[in-house]
């Protein structure tokens, strides 16, 4: 049976992590809210299930996953449960919990990310909270940036166990939603990360090495990767994005 994504249409956002390990992976999977509106598909089913009154599980935003009866939300918990069905989680079970502790920081950092545009409040237009937007992206290009991705580079240098990935000797989900990140960073804030990428380049070879794997490099090539917009997460606005 094929695992059935649920986000948004049209914005990778946060349903873009568990995407990238599906098509690693060659797993059979449903975008849902992709697919045609209906009772099965498209934004409202995923509406739907939102707004299910009888479930005592419901999620309460996407991106969720469903696996057969099992109903999984946010994206750490989403990765964590498929990273050992998938083969993208470390054989060792205290490396497990390792890796979802990178993937819970990777969790915190995006949420630092998209407070760059939106530091006042989710109801309001960008335009509504400009000011307010450019100080806080100053802040985070100047502080959070580097002590995030420097974080990364650090644990990729010392993990005794693989050179390359970022926990255990073998790719896992964090790698790929690492790359994530810099596709993410790469589009935002263009001029600051060329700045800063010479500071973290095991980093930014785990993110090529990605891109060249088979799945991932077939996947991005395709009309399922959706491209980044101002939408989403990662969103550039030309005047947030300073040299740090």
């Amino acid at each position: 049976m094929a695992y059935k994504l649920y986000y948004w249409d049209g914005i990778p956002g946060r349903g873009e992590f568990v995407r990238l390990a599906l098509e690693e992976a060659g797993a059979d999977y449903v975008d849902v809210a992709r697919e045609p509106d209906g009772q099965e598909g498209g934004t409202t089913a995923m509406l739907k299930l939102l707004m299910d009154g009888e479930g005592a599980a419901i999620p309460f935003a996407p991106p969720f996953l469903k696996d057969g009866d099992l109903l999984i939300s946010h994206v750490a918990n989403i990765l964590f449960y498929l990273g050992p069905k998938l083969g993208l989680a470390p054989e060792e079970e205290d490396l497990r919990f390792v890796a979802n502790g990178l993937q819970l920081t990777i969790t915190d950092f995006v949420t630092e990310i998209h407070d760059t545009h939106h530091p006042i409040g989710v109801s309001l237009y960008y335009e509504d909270q400009k000011p307010e937007a450019l100080r806080r992206s100053s802040d985070f290009l100047s502080e959070r940036l580097p002590k995030f991705l420097g974080y990364f580079e650090r644990v990729l240098r010392q993990n005794a166990k693989g050179a390359g990935h970022i926990v255990g000797d073998r790719l896992s989900y964090v790698d790929l939603s690492l790359f994530q990140l810099v596709e993410g960073l790469r589009y935002a804030f263009p001029k600051a990360m060329r700045s800063y990428e010479a500071n973290i380049p095991r980093l930014i070879a785990l993110h090529d090495a990605v891109a060249m794997r088979p799945n991932i490099r077939n996947y991005l090539a395709s009309e399922r990767r959706l491209s980044f917009n101002e939408a989403g997460i990662f969103r550039h606005y030309p005047e947030l994005d300073q040299h740090s």
